[in-house]
């Protein structure tokens, strides 16, 4: 199925990301977030970082004007009603992204395909919510979405083969390497990812070491280029907390259980970067 018009709910971290790869591969696309000062915010944060490509030769003045004159906002999820594909890109609840999947289905028509940019929630679950689950698909993407080339793509039990190879071609597309993930909670890229920054926070909170030293062995033992609790700062300890709490109602193993100081921090509003504080102060 050829995509022309692209629909994204969620002008956050990851929905204005994929709204700003979407734009650049030559869609036109539509981003839809509660409030206007949510939209307005998720582009100007598009707009500073196109202008830090042509600050950096990446691109010039005229690619990046180009790229903002396809990207138009609303407040009103009806207006999805003209889009081909439309991506899910709300925070990690479920109450929220099946409220949000169950209007889709109402102003969408038919053919278009609703993928939803989940870390963890199963496709399947999300895909009842709807009358076309074969339509619905998983689209996760990395953050951050212009700069990572990762994208995970899940089937639902029902997803059909037309919509998986739309969604695959997509990434390319959008200048991504896909990935195929079958319906697990957590998928493959969370199940690995955060049992381990749950463990380091584990570490935190029994004293095995202190924050800037857990990611120091991390950085410079395991050779990654970011701990894991710099990095649960940057995805957001909320979100780290929703994703462990899916695979561990999920799965029912204890290995799962989420560390008790990072209920404590959630709990307490240090949620990282995005409120100043959380393993470490911005």
């Amino acid at each position: 199925m050829e995509v022309k018009k692209f629909g994204v709910i969620g002008a956050g971290q990851m929905g204005n990301g994929i709204v700003q790869v979407a734009a650049t591969s030559g869609l036109d696309v539509l981003m839809s977030d509660i409030k206007e000062e949510f939209t307005a915010k998720g582009f100007q944060t598009i707009e500073k970082n196109l202008n830090r490509s042509v600050e950096k030769g990446k691109i010039n003045s005229s690619d990046r004007d180009a790229i903002l004159s396809r990207i138009s906002t609303t407040t009103d999820l009806q207006d999805m009603a003209g889009m081909d594909y439309v991506v899910e890109a709300a925070v990690e609840r479920e109450d929220l992204k099946f409220q949000i999947f169950r209007d889709l289905d109402t102003f969408c028509p038919p053919h278009t395909i609703l993928g939803t940019n989940t870390s963890s929630i199963p496709i399947g679950r999300i895909a009842a919510q709807t009358k076309r689950p074969e339509k619905v698909i998983g689209f996760h993407f990395m953050n951050p979405v212009p700069v990572m080339k990762l994208v995970e793509v899940i089937r639902g039990l029902a997803t059909d083969d037309e919509t998986f190879q739309t969604t695959w071609d997509l990434c390319f597309t959008f200048g991504k390497t896909p990935a195929e993930a079958n319906d697990f909670p957590g998928f493959i890229a969370n199940r690995i990812l955060m049992p381990m920054i749950n463990e380091a926070v584990f570490c935190l909170y029994q004293s095995v070491g202190k924050a800037e030293d857990i990611d120091t062995v991390m950085r410079l033992g395991m050779n990654h280029p970011m701990g894991p609790l710099a990095l649960a700062d940057l995805i957001g300890l909320d979100t780290c907390l929703a994703i462990m709490e899916t695979l561990y109602d999920g799965f029912k193993d204890s290995k799962y259980r989420p560390c008790p100081l990072l209920r404590k921090y959630v709990e307490a509003g240090w949620l990282g970067r995005k409120t100043g504080k959380g393993f470490y102060q911005y």
